[in-house]
């Protein structure tokens, strides 16, 4: 990824689209509280929080997740698996729209990596309106979000790429809430 992408969603209240590990993402940094709540207004999403990325485990510590929590499921990452972790932090609830938990990942993809470097954790959510398929193009991004975010990302064709595998720890028990990518 560009560096300029680094750039522009360092600037308060930036939202855009970019190719992730996984499929083409709506993003946002999550330490930004107003663009955290214009991605999500943009999605139409409410009490359904999105995915955090970062590209380790001390960014999502520094966001304000527990330590307990990520380091029990740290064997998971670097890698295309969203693991569902509790917060409570009141502090968060503008990322986790008062469902007490947020998927988190830390992601293998090297230029991902670099981004996630530079910008600090990312909220992320497929780029797709509610019950549209994924875009797996850049265009089909474009028709569906238009000017509505700052910026595009073009990462090529990515339908060959699957969602992230979406897991939760219960007790010493992995559940599988969605098969990606990465079959558990």
């Amino acid at each position: 990824m560009r560096s300029s992408t680094a750039d522009l969603l360092q600037k308060p209240g930036a939202v855009g689209i970019i190719p992730t590990d996984t499929v083409y993402g709506i993003v946002a940094r999550a330490s930004d509280e107003a663009a955290v709540n214009r991605l999500y207004n943009i999605k139409n999403r409410s009490h359904k929080p999105g995915t955090i990325i970062a590209a380790d485990r001390e960014q999502l510590e520094k966001l304000g997740l527990k330590h307990r929590y990520l380091k029990a499921v740290e064997q998971f990452w670097p890698g295309a698996v969203s693991v569902v972790i509790p917060v409570s932090d009141p502090r968060l609830d503008y990322l986790y729209q008062g469902k007490l938990s947020l998927a988190v990942r830390i992601p293998e993809l090297p230029e991902l990596h670099s981004l996630l470097s530079q910008t600090g954790p990312l909220l992320t959510s497929s780029a797709n309106l509610p019950d549209e398929p994924t875009a797996v193009t850049i265009e089909q991004a474009r028709a569906y979000f238009g000017d509505q975010v700052d910026f595009y990302e073009d990462g090529g064709d990515l339908s060959a790429r699957q969602a992230s595998t979406l897991i939760r720890v219960v007790d010493d028990a992995v559940e599988v809430l969605r098969q990606g990518s990465v079959k558990i």
